[in-house]
């Protein structure tokens, strides 16, 4: 299996010295609103991943500039280094890569969402922009983050620079979160379009992102080691910015540069649990029949250096340090949220809640039976690093305002056909719960966003919601649980109040999952 490094900065931890909250809650008490504070604390979570930076960290030339040094390797530099790179923060990432080797750069091909560099255009982000005469050719796909004829374009150009390089050559690879949309080449017979459908509909059914790539590696040229395979003999070097759970390089853009230790049968007992083994196009049980069970060849990359540089629990931990700036008490709950959308909002529900009868106790305060749900549906969740006892001990603790906070990626079965993605549809759910009982004498505000800027295939990159927000919506004649029946967050959020509930951030260049923010103030 090929190496796999972590290369992550220390991560902020809330200080285990009482906090004083004089100074501080003035502020927030003339300050800006929950909603301003928490969407700040989004943006300052986002900007903690920024591409460049953490690239920067990971590499660096030695003074003579005749070796690449990755943490405590060192590559030989003699006009060998190519690079090949797909994912959303993939076009910052190699605007600092270009600007760190310069001339030792011989040729690149990257593959990046459709409208990228114009958004980062217009944001004014030109350090994540590629010089005019750049060596790396950018091919642009994959709009609303599904595969298209334009990323299969860029992933056969990667694949093509990929087989032409000798034992000699030395190829960094650049992966980020919606590499495995922008890197599409299936395996013949197999067209991109009944690829496609596969997925969707794997998706449509509650498939876990483990699921998906699973299928994607057995169905793909370059994924699942496919890559790193073409690549053979030369060295590769993997820098990797984590958009899921736990930071697996197997997962990540479906593992292209890491040996698949799947076969065929966890295909078949996927598509079975799923019942969509019989409805299989002729095309997949063609590749699947004649696949054995490493379709990639070998088991093992050892021309392979994979490192992590960046990850959802770094932006967990600046967002933490800057709600302590305004005062907050800030813990992280988790940075491994996941499962069905609909159960994590009712966690996020109850936990507002149980955390505010903490905080501001009254008659109404949570009753043990609550205290015992939460308990379970966090057993449920099988969240791998909860924090739960920990966190409410602390809010047991505060004498001011709460900030937990936690990410990662949720799943929504689709039912409808309305629009929206796991971000609104998570918002809409916990102020369905937050406006089932009074919460008594506590401000409580909830954001979930995606850290890439797009929710979805919309143009937010989340929503927030507080308790009063189902009211409101009475009020508008907006139905919450019909929305959330036909999957249609985006609809109902953009009719409500004007839009003022979603959060807008365009194109952020990065790519960690999703983070979420729960904010409670004593009144």
């Amino acid at each position: 299996m090929a190496a796999a490094l972590q290369v992550l900065p220390c991560v902020v931890r809330a200080p285990s010295r009482p906090l004083f909250w004089g100074a501080p809650v003035a502020r927030l008490a003339s300050g800006m609103a929950l909603a301003e504070q928490a969407q700040q604390l989004f943006e300052s979570a986002v900007s903690a991943v920024q591409p460049g930076p953490m690239l920067r960290r990971a590499l660096s030339l030695d003074p003579c500039g005749r070796q690449l040094k990755v943490r405590d390797r060192s590559f030989q530099l003699q006009q060998n280094l190519y690079l090949v790179g797909f994912g959303k923060a993939v076009l910052g990432m190699a605007a600092a890569a270009e600007e760190l080797l310069g001339q030792h750069l011989v040729q690149g091909v990257i593959s990046v969402p459709r409208g990228i560099r114009a958004a980062v255009e217009r944001a004014g982000k030109q350090e994540m922009l590629l010089k005019p005469h750049s060596r790396v050719q950018v091919f642009e796909g994959a709009e609303d983050n599904l595969p298209d004829r334009d990323a299969l374009r860029a992933a056969l150009a990667i694949r093509h620079l990929a087989e032409g390089l000798t034992a000699d050559d030395l190829l960094l690879v650049l992966i980020s979160g919606g590499g495995s949309a922008l890197l599409p080449a299936p395996i013949p017979p197999v067209t991109l379009e009944e690829k496609q459908m596969l997925t969707r509909l794997l998706a449509a059914r509650g498939a876990t992102i483990h699921e998906l790539n699973t299928i994607r590696k057995a169905l793909s040229q370059l994924k699942g080691g496919g890559l790193a395979q073409a690549a053979y003999p030369a060295q590769v070097v993997s820098l990797i910015l984590s958009d899921v759970v736990g930071d697996p390089v197997e997962v990540i853009a479906s593992g292209p540069t890491v040996a698949s230790a799947h076969n065929v049968q966890d295909c078949l007992h996927i598509l079975n649990h799923y019942g969509l083994r019989a409805a299989l196009p002729r095309s997949v049980k063609t590749v699947l029949a004649r696949a054995d069970s490493d379709p990639h060849g070998p088991h093992t990359c050892g021309h392979v250096l994979n490192v992590i540089i960046g990850s959802n629990a770094l932006a967990l931990a600046e967002a933490q340090r800057q709600a302590e700036a305004l005062g907050y008490r800030a813990m992280v709950l988790s940075a491994a949220v996941q499962g069905d959308v609909k159960r994590v909002g009712q966690f996020y529900g109850l936990l507002a809640r149980v955390a505010g009868a903490c905080l501001a106790p009254s008659e109404a305060g949570a009753s043990e039976e609550e205290n015992a749900k939460l308990c379970e549906l966090a057993a449920e969740l099988q969240l791998p690093d909860l924090k739960l006892d920990e966190v409410l001990e602390g809010v047991a603790e505060a004498r001011g305002p709460v900030c937990l906070l936690a990410g990662g990626e949720p799943t929504v079965q689709l039912q409808g056909s309305g629009r929206g993605g796991r971000n609104q549809e998570l918002a809409l759910h916990v102020a369905a719960e937050l406006g089932r009982v009074p919460l008594g004498p506590v401000d409580v505000l909830f954001l979930s966003g995606g850290t890439d800027g797009q929710d979805g295939p919309t143009e937010a990159a989340g929503a927030w919601v507080m308790p009063e927000l189902a009211s409101q919506a009475a009020a508008e004649g907006l139905d919450m649980a019909t929305f959330l029946a036909h999957n249609d967050s985006h609809t109902f959020f953009c009719r409500l109040r004007g839009g003022s509930h979603l959060l807008y951030t365009g194109l952020t260049g990065t790519n960690v999952m999703d983070a979420h923010l729960l904010l409670l103030q004593p009144q």
